[in-house]
C-alpha cells in the first residue's frame, strides 16, 4: 500500500509540472499571437477568443509537430480547392494532406477566410461576437473537429486564459494593457465615438429596433451589434463593403465600435418628420441614423460644421433650413 501510494505521488507531481509546463506554453503562444488575433477579428468578424482558443489547442500552444513543420495554427486539412504548398501529417489517418504556410499571419488569414468561404460556418457569423460559447458550440455543430468535447475545450481555454479580453480588445471596449494605448473609436464624419461611451443615469432608454431587416424613412435598414463586421454583413444583404460604408457616413471598414442602426440603401435628403429634439448623450450622427436622413444634409439644413455637437433640447430641422445656427453643447 505504501509503495502505491508513492507511486500515486509521483504521478501526480509528473502531472501537475506537466500542467504547469503546458500553461507556460499557452501563455507564450498568446503573448506571441493575441494581436494577430485581434486583427483577424477587425478584419473578418470571428471572435479573437475564438481564433485563440483554436489556435492553442490544434497547435498544442505552438509545441505540435505539425504547425512546427508548416506554420498551419488551425489543423486545416488541403482539400479540392487549395493550390498551395502541402505538407503530410498523421491525423485521423496516416499521411493526410494538411496546408502549409510561409508564416504564421499566412495561416490566421486563411482559417479566416475558409470559415468565412464556407457556407456551413455562415450560421456563426450571425451569432453575438462576444458570445464565445454559441461560436464554440457552433463550430463543434458544423464539423470543424470530429472530437465531440471540441466546443467544452475552446470554452475551458478561453475561460482558464481570459481571452474574452482578446474579443473585447478588438471591439474597442477595453484598453490593451501592453502599451496602455486607448480603444479604437469610430470615426463618423468628424465626430469620434467612444464605443464604451458612459451612459449618464438621466440618458433615455435606447430604442429597440426589430431583428433583421425593417425600414426608416422609406429607406431599408438593420439594427447590428457592436463587434459585428461589416464585410459580413456587406455579404450578407449582397451589397458591397464600400457602398454599405458610404450609405452609412462611417470612415471604418471593419467591425463595429457601437451598437448602432446601419442603412442598406443610400439615406434620403429630408426625413419624414419636421424636426428632432436632442436627446441626452445623443450625437448629430445618431440623429441622421435614427430619422433616415444624410448627414451632410442635416448640417447644411441646421447651419452646422462637420463633427458639430447641438446641445441638449436643441431642435434639429429635419425637412428645411433651419432659421438660426443651433446651440451647440458645451
Amino acid at each position: 500500500m505504501r509503495v502505491s501510494a508513492i507511486a500515486a505521488a509521483v504521478i501526480l507531481l509528473f502531472c501537475k509540472i506537466s500542467m504547469a509546463q503546458n500553461a507556460v506554453d499557452v501563455q507564450n503562444y498568446i503573448n506571441a499571437y493575441k494581436d494577430l488575433a485581434v486583427s483577424e477579428m477587425q478584419r473578418s468578424g470571428i471572435p479573437a477568443a475564438i481564433i485563440l482558443a483554436q489556435g492553442i489547442h490544434e497547435t498544442e500552444a505552438g509545441t505540435s509537430e505539425l504547425v512546427r513543420k508548416s506554420n498551419n495554427h488551425f489543423g486545416i486539412k488541403c482539400k479540392d480547392t487549395w493550390t498551395g504548398a502541402v505538407v503530410y501529417h498523421d491525423d485521423d489517418r496516416r499521411g493526410e494532406c494538411f496546408r502549409s504556410y510561409d508564416k504564421p499571419e499566412d495561416s490566421y488569414r486563411d482559417h479566416s477566410d475558409f470559415l468565412r468561404a464556407s457556407q456551413r460556418y455562415a450560421f456563426l457569423f450571425k451569432l453575438d461576437p462576444q458570445d464565445y460559447a454559441a461560436w464554440a458550440y457552433g463550430l463543434r455543430k458544423a464539423g470543424y473537429a470530429t472530437n465531440i468535447h471540441y466546443a467544452q475545450i475552446l470554452i475551458k481555454l478561453i475561460e482558464d486564459y481570459n481571452l474574452q479580453q482578446y474579443t473585447l480588445i478588438a471591439m474597442g471596449k477595453i484598453k490593451k494593457d501592453e502599451d496602455d494605448s486607448v480603444p479604437a473609436m469610430t470615426s463618423i464624419n468628424g465626430e469620434l465615438i467612444k464605443p464604451d461611451k458612459a451612459i449618464s443615469p438621466d440618458m433615455p432608454p435606447a430604442p429597440k429596433y426589430p431583428e433583421g431587416e425593417f425600414v426608416i424613412n422609406n429607406t431599408r435598414v438593420i439594427f447590428a451589434k457592436a463587434g459585428t463586421s461589416l464585410l459580413a454583413i456587406a455579404e450578407q444583404y449582397h451589397i458591397s463593403l464600400s457602398r454599405l460604408v458610404d450609405f452609412n457616413d462611417l470612415k471604418i471598414e471593419n467591425v463595429l465600435g457601437k451598437d448602432q442602426l446601419l442603412f442598406l440603401q443610400r439615406k434620403r435628403k429630408v426625413s419624414e418628420n419636421e424636426y428632432h429634439i436632442v436627446k441626452p448623450g445623443e450625437t448629430l450622427y445618431d440623429i441622421a441614423q435614427s430619422e433616415g436622413v444624410r448627414y451632410q444634409n442635416l448640417l447644411e439644413m441646421n447651419q452646422l460644421e462637420n463633427g458639430a455637437q447641438p446641445a441638449v433640447g436643441e431642435k434639429i430641422y429635419l425637412q428645411s433650413v433651419a432659421l438660426s445656427k443651433s446651440m451647440l453643447a458645451k
